[in-house]
């Protein structure tokens, strides 16, 4: 079956929309999706770094991912705020991969990293992007209570016997797992909008966190599908499709909020 390239390509936005759907009110509820946007730009950076140390371009984009998240770290923890931290941190670091790329000697197209080509993705894509996907879900599963208790309060989860630091730190490197796989799927510019639409989209319709987050990795998933199918239909990029397919979900999301009174 997944000698087919489209069904490889609907097994694995499938795969990256059910993760970003799962960590998307998490981005949501701290507000973080600047911090999205910035490890997506360093993806460029981590494409640069695979290329130039021959190394598995999932394992680039999630080193320098990582790496942002460190830096960002430092620098919040210093003079700077998050906002001016990020803002240099994501700019600088797709400014420095994009001027990696250019001069690289491999031929590198730069556009499918930044928007995404599904259609290109080989059996490994796969294994790694369900691999991500069940990590993730797992580790939703054991750290649900405390991560719930984070999003309210990082006092809260202090004297609830949490240590919200680690709950922040695992966020970060779920969120880094996501931008690795798939920057193949959606590409670098558009993996943050994934996180973000779906969780907005599912927002007025729930009442728990817990229907937040399966509805959010629904709208996904389903956005995902439909955004792939527009993309035959019309012959357009599948990233850029996804995410304009998710937009209109959004749209008719927050409509039938209003006529409800939400």
């Amino acid at each position: 079956m997944l000698d087919d390239f489209v069904t490889r390509a609907i097994v694995a936005a499938l795969g990256v929309a059910l993760a970003a759907g799962m960590l998307g009110p998490f981005v949501v509820w701290r507000r973080m999706a600047y911090f999205g946007d910035a490890m997506a730009h360093a993806a460029i950076l981590g494409v640069a770094l695979s290329f130039g140390f021959e190394i598995s371009v999932f394992a680039g984009v999630l080193v320098a991912a990582l790496m942002v998240a460190v830096l960002f770290l430092g620098l919040t923890h210093r003079s700077q705020t998050s906002d001016s931290a990020l803002g240099v941190i994501a700019h600088a670091a797709l400014a420095f991969g994009l001027v990696a790329v250019a001069m690289s000697d491999a031929q590198i197209n730069v556009e499918a990293y930044l928007f995404g080509d599904v259609l290109t993705v080989a059996r490994t894509d796969l294994a790694l992007i369900w691999t991500a996907v069940a990590l993730i879900a797992a580790w939703l599963v054991l750290r649900w209570r405390a991560l719930i208790t984070w999003v309210v309060s990082d006092d809260l989860a202090l004297t609830s016997g949490y240590n919200p630091k680690r709950d922040e730190i695992g966020l970060i490197v779920a969120l880094a797992l996501v931008v690795a796989v798939g920057i193949k799927a959606v590409g670098a510019l558009l993996i943050t909008a994934l996180l973000i639409i779906p969780a907005a989209s599912a927002r007025p319709h729930v009442r728990t966190p817990e229907s937040m987050a399966l509805l959010s990795a629904c709208f996904a998933m389903l956005a995902a599908f439909g955004g792939l199918k527009a993309a035959f239909w019309f012959d357009t990029p599948a990233g850029p499709s996804i995410v304009c397919f998710a937009a209109v979900m959004f749209t008719l999301s927050t409509g039938l909020a209003k006529l409800r009174g939400h």
